[in-house]
């Protein structure tokens, strides 16, 4: 029978005490904050729009700083979860590519940081592809976190 708390969606407590939830939880953020920076960025390249770029500085600078929990939490899950084990297959996979989408987020948000201030002109145009790569890398991430969390599949 279930939990009259687990069927609250208030229920703060069970949220927070569940053993990988905050992962599942705060993985969303940094997401869509990284590719709606991205299509932000692009837009703001071919229009060369002032807002659209400072709109893109901001969402790629709310990913990189939400990406740092959302990292914490999954190592903490594998360390909670799965006790520290020697992590093989889609977990590993899952591992290796989040650490590098974190990295490519941060590297995005390094150009950025590096060019503020300047005219669209002085960006460099290969961040664009630094870009797009690491949406893909994000994206397959996340692909991949869904099967292993059961939503793209079975688990």
């Amino acid at each position: 029978m279930i939990s009259e708390a687990a069927l609250n969606p208030f229920d703060v407590r069970s949220a927070l005490l569940a053993k990988h939830a905050q992962h599942v939880v705060l993985i969303h953020f940094p997401i869509a904050l990284f590719i709606a920076g991205v299509a932000f960025d692009f837009l703001a390249q071919k229009a060369n729009w002032r807002a659209l770029a400072n709109a893109a500085y901001f969402n790629i600078l709310g990913a990189a700083i939400s990406a740092l929990p959302v990292v914490a939490t999954g190592l903490l899950a594998w360390q909670f979860q799965l006790e520290g084990q020697k992590l093989k297959g889609l977990l590993l996979m899952h591992l290796v590519l989040g650490c590098a989408s974190m990295a490519l987020i941060w590297i995005v948000w390094a150009l950025h940081v590096r060019t503020r201030g300047k005219l669209r002109s002085g960006l460099p145009v290969f961040r664009l592809a630094v870009e797009a790569l690491a949406v893909a890398i994000v994206g397959l991430t996340a692909h991949i976190g869904g099967f292993l969390s059961g939503v793209n599949g079975p688990n």
